[in-house]
């Protein structure tokens, strides 16, 4: 469960200082990934991409401590677990939210990867792990491909955020851009840019 923790205690009382009260907080980083790992072995494993992109998500900010402290409010929280979330087009052809709880076993992730998407996309009912979990936001636009995107800058939804839309084949390789955002109390650019390179460590390394 998360506990509320005193800023001036952590890695973060500058970052909070500055960056609580601030109008726009959250910073977006643009990145092209090699996906081409995740392609091969999803076909070969008959393992769904997006699946396996969240499981590496998890993966990669694991091991970055600030993916664990989140900004709710005008407080600050500690969570103990993570969460990826997946966005879900329903029965009713609408879009509901699916938090899956992170688990470092690949075939565990994705039995209840499966389970629960399910789950929302018959019930068009919201899966909701935030008051147990630190939850890293995704969305996935399949529709189309994507140089980019921005979310919301509002402050409100202060969760680290993916967007993503189709992969596209590049000679012998599949990229996918991907845009990062993240509240600047939670992390500076430079842990960002570690989740991100530990992002593309883990589609590298994926067997």
């Amino acid at each position: 469960m998360p506990q509320e923790i005193e800023p001036k205690d952590t890695t973060r009382a500058a970052a909070y200082a500055l960056w609580m009260k601030a109008p726009n907080p959250m910073v977006t980083f643009l990145k092209t990934l090699d996906v081409t790992n995740l392609v091969r072995l999803g076909a070969r494993r008959h393992l769904k991409f997006n699946m396996l992109l969240d499981y590496c998500i998890g993966r990669a900010a694991a091991p970055v401590k600030e993916f664990y402290m989140l900004p709710v409010g005008d407080r600050l929280m500690r969570y103990d677990a993570l969460a990826v979330n997946a966005i879900v087009k329903n029965r009713a052809r609408e879009l509901s939210s699916c938090d899956i709880l992170f688990s470092d076993d690949l075939e565990t992730f994705n039995r209840e990867y499966l389970e629960y998407t399910s789950q929302t996309e018959e019930s068009c009912q919201d899966r909701d792990l935030s008051a147990e979990c630190m939850v890293i936001g995704t969305s996935a636009i399949v529709e189309t491909e994507l140089d980019g995107a921005v979310g919301m800058n509002s402050g409100i939804y202060n969760n680290p955020f993916l967007i993503w839309g189709r992969y596209r084949k590049k000679l012998f390789q599949y990229v996918l851009p991907i845009s990062f955002q993240f509240h600047h109390t939670q992390m500076d650019g430079a842990h960002a840019g570690r989740f991100l390179e530990n992002l593309q460590d883990e589609i590298n390394g994926l067997r």
